[in-house]
């Protein structure tokens, strides 16, 4: 991959500190992306850029809580002061199931076992969080007229499986928002695309504990395989493409049909 392909783009990722995040901020780093990542604690942040190595110096942290309207002004204010503008918004700060049933994968609850607070707590980062980023960070787009947003999301299959409310419902959920935002911002020249690692991912959203006790041939997909589909979406070659579902270990044979 060439490290000055994205020379000159300015990305913000939110969730940057870890997992797929933190996946997506190297590659894109990688490719000489300047990347801003965002994550509610200040550690995490100062641990991720630890981990970069030779990109860090690419890479910029800043506390945000996608949750907080104030805390997202001022993350829209730092890129403002210090960038003057962006070109490519990542939402991908989420919760998982976890937080509502520690034994989702192996003892999964019924919905009516959720608690209203569980249930509302994950709605607010996984859906009403991307609400609120994207109408934070679309009047700039729109005022510079350009710019892209990637919504990260699951597999269907999550949306329909037995004891995954409410973390299938805020996907479900993220993906009309995602089409809705593209027909949206269609005339603007902002281009707003989905996309998904396309299986379960080692990311920490499964306790180690639950891993342990699942099927042997159950595996999980390493973050990197975000990383070819994140670094095409934040290019030119991507503009124009909009309202897409990409599923990442689907890609090439995605993109080899766009070019058809």
């Amino acid at each position: 991959m060439s490290t000055d392909l994205l020379t000159g783009t300015k990305a913000l990722i939110t969730g940057g500190s870890s997992g797929l995040g933190f996946a997506m901020a190297q590659a894109l780093a990688d490719a000489g992306a300047t990347v801003l990542i965002t994550a509610r604690s200040p550690a995490t942040l100062t641990e991720a850029q630890a981990r970069l190595g030779h990109t860090a110096g690419r890479v910029h942290t800043l506390p945000m809580d996608v949750r907080d309207e104030h805390s997202i002004a001022q993350a829209v204010q730092w890129v403002q002061d210090y960038w003057g503008g962006l070109d490519l918004l990542v939402n991908n700060a989420g919760i998982g199931m976890r937080t509502v049933n520690p034994e989702f994968m192996t003892a999964p609850q019924p919905f009516y076992k959720v608690s209203a607070a569980g249930f509302r707590d994950l709605l607010d980062t996984n859906l009403t969080g991307y609400f609120l980023v994207a109408k934070a960070f679309a009047p700039m787009m729109v005022a510079q007229g350009h710019g892209k947003i990637v919504n990260i999301s699951m597999n269907h299959e999550t949306m329909r499986r037995q004891g995954f409310i409410p973390y299938g419902p805020s996907r479900a959920g993220a993906e009309s928002l995602s089409l809705i935002m593209a027909e949206d911002l269609r005339k603007h020249t902002i281009d707003v695309n989905m996309l998904l690692p396309g299986g379960a991912t080692a990311t920490g959203m499964i306790p180690e504990e639950q891993r342990a006790a699942l099927p042997s041939h159950f595996s999980l997909l390493s973050p990197s395989v975000m990383a070819r589909p994140i670094v095409f979406l934040a290019s030119e070659a991507s503009n124009g493409i909009t309202g897409q579902r990409i599923v990442a270990t689907e890609f090439d044979a995605w993109l080899t049909q766009q070019q058809a």
